[in-house]
């Protein structure tokens, strides 16, 4: 692998990290209330990622090309699990909805969000299942981690692999930083209460748009 190549696909990682898609949706959903969960998630899907570039490098991820049932049960089974977090990001809202007053000053509205966000291991086993669920992941390795390699090993696929996963991890991260850090200043219940039923139901047309392109 030359050093020409090597930038150019950290250039290309960089710009796919800035695109949104269903990882950096889940990492919105989970910084809303908190950054932590937020940044578990980021590590929860770039650890997913990796997984991904371990099996590619094996070779494994070659039957997903080959075998059109299996890649549509895979595409199946991850929309599905991002329906159900949509869901269940809405039920979690109803019920916090439930147990605040809405007459709470702003202090004790904003202990009461923290209380309720997600736990970070919650949020990092959504971000593992998340990216682990989505074959598109590993077809992309295969399809374009040979394009930068001079030698196609074990070694050098999962080398790129993992470049790839620390470059979305820290565009995850950003993104869960700048979420928490904006939700800051919408102190307004009704504004974060919207935030958090838009994402959940992202999730959820995601989930229900993975599940149905299978057919």
């Amino acid at each position: 692998m030359t050093p020409s190549l090597l930038l150019s696909f950290i250039g290309l990682c960089v710009l796919l990290s800035l695109t949104p898609g269903p990882d950096s949706f889940l990492v919105l959903r989970f910084s809303i209330v908190d950054a932590r969960p937020g940044i578990a998630a980021a590590v929860g899907s770039a650890l997913g990622g990796l997984v991904w570039a371990v099996v590619v490098a094996a070779g494994v991820a070659a039957l997903l090309e080959q075998s059109a049932t299996a890649y549509r049960a895979l595409k199946v089974v991850g929309g599905i699990y991002l329906v159900y977090l949509g869901i269940r990001a809405l039920m979690d809202l109803r019920k916090r909805r439930a147990q605040t007053d809405a007459e709470f000053d702003s202090g004790t509205r904003a202990t009461g969000a923290k209380a309720g966000a997600p736990s970070i291991r919650s949020a990092f086993t959504a971000g593992v299942v998340s990216c682990l669920f989505n074959p598109k992941v590993g077809l992309f390795y295969l399809a374009v981690l040979p394009q930068f390699l001079t030698e196609v090993t074990f070694l050098n696929t999962l080398a790129l692999g993992a470049v790839e996963c620390t470059i979305a991890a820290v565009e995850m991260v950003l993104l869960a930083l700048l979420a928490s850090r904006a939700m800051a200043f919408l102190r307004s219940p009704k504004v974060r209460d919207r935030l958090e039923q838009t994402s959940a139901g992202i999730l959820t047309a995601l989930g229900l748009g993975t599940a149905a392109s299978a057919a």
